[in-house]
Parts: C-alpha cells; structure tokens; sequence
C-alpha cells in the first residue's frame, strides 16, 4: 500500500490517499464564507428592523415562510448530489429544454450544495432564530417571569420542530425524487440564461 492504493483479490485498485483541498475550492470556500458573512449580517438587521413593525402572529408567518425557503433549497442541494448524470444526457441529446443547465448542476454538485445547503439554508435559519426571539420578546414584554419562559420554550421547539421536520421531510422527497428535481431546477435555469443570451444578442445587434 505504500503507492496508497489497496489492492483487491479482483486485480481492482480502491484509493486510500487523502486528497487536500486544492487552490482553486480554497479560493470558492473563501468566497462562500465571504458572501454568507455579508448576506447573513444584512439580512438579520433588516428582519430585525422588519419584524419590530409586525404584529406578532403576522411576524410568525414570516418566521415560516424563512423557514420553508431554507426547507425548499436543501432540497434542490441534496437532490443534486443524490442525482444521476446519465438520464439528462439522452434528454439533452433529444433537445429537451433545461436537460444541459441540469448536467452542469450534477458537475458541480459540491458547490450547488454549498449555496444551497449551508450559504441558503444556514443563513435562513440563522434568521429564523433571530426572528423568533424577536417574537418572543414583543409577545413576553409585558408577562410575569414563568410566562415569559413557557412562551419561550414553546416558541423556540415550535420553531426547531418546524424546521428540523420539513428538512427531515425535505430529504426523503430530495433523494426519492433528485432527478426530476435537479430537472426542474435546470428548466428554471435555462429560462433565465436563455433571457439573459436574448438580451446580450438583442444588444451586439443594436451597436452593429
């Protein structure tokens, strides 16, 4: 095993060699942590802001709707790295609209996960449990202590409960049914580049 390798009765190599992270993922992981460190900060000082005009059961709602938008994108990331290449290759051979955008989501599976995963779907909890306690604050400003405390437990489970079921529930769905998902998310994809390619078109035939 000195070549880290380790061989089988079969004549068949398995890759026991670690392999580091190289230049170029040290440079997206560096631009991840960037952009979720200014996406998160704006982000929780404008719910802040927003949710101290709310009425308390409407601010919950908002709470939810954070919730479901972190729910929805871990299921686009897990779909991606559960889905398979092969499918979308006949697809994309018969022209099928969005099969090429859902080839190049499975491609780089690692960083669709990350945005989705960990970029969308940490920062929508962070923002959750920062538009929760809001909540509970405006809700037990005016309560005695012990109330103030039920309402705090029962405000923050609701919340996890929330969230950790719907993402429970979000990976059956993700893994049962990547491809159609990745494919739908590609169709959507397409849709916005194919918008885009028109409009730099439509411009380089207006300067000639």
């Amino acid at each position: 095993m000195q070549d880290g390798y380790k061989h089988l009765e079969n004549g068949k190599k398995v890759n026991l060699r670690l392999n580091l992270i190289g230049a170029n993922n040290l440079k997206w992981i560096f631009s991840v942590i960037t952009i979720s460190f200014f996406i998160s900060a704006s982000l929780s000082i404008a719910s802040s802001k927003l949710l101290e005009h709310l009425h308390s059961s409407f601010a919950f709602f908002v709470v939810l709707f954070i919730i479901l938008i972190g729910i929805i994108f871990d299921i686009i990331g897990i779909a991606v790295t559960a889905a398979e290449e092969a499918p979308f290759h006949a697809m994309a051979s018969r022209k099928y609209y969005g099969a090429r955008q859902s080839i190049k989501l499975i491609r780089n599976a690692n960083k669709v996960s990350s945005i989705c995963n960990d970029v969308i779907g940490d920062i929508s909890g962070v923002i959750s449990g920062t538009a929760s306690t809001l909540i509970v604050l405006n809700i037990t400003s005016d309560k005695s202590a012990f109330v103030s405390s039920a309402i705090t437990v029962l405000v923050t489970g609701l919340v996890a409960a929330i969230t950790i079921g719907g993402k429970a529930i979000g990976k059956t769905i993700a893994i049962e049914n990547s491809n159609y998902i990745v494919y739908k998310v590609g169709v959507i994809t397409a849709f916005f580049s194919f918008e885009k390619t028109n409009k730099s078109k439509t411009k380089g035939r207006t300067n000639k």
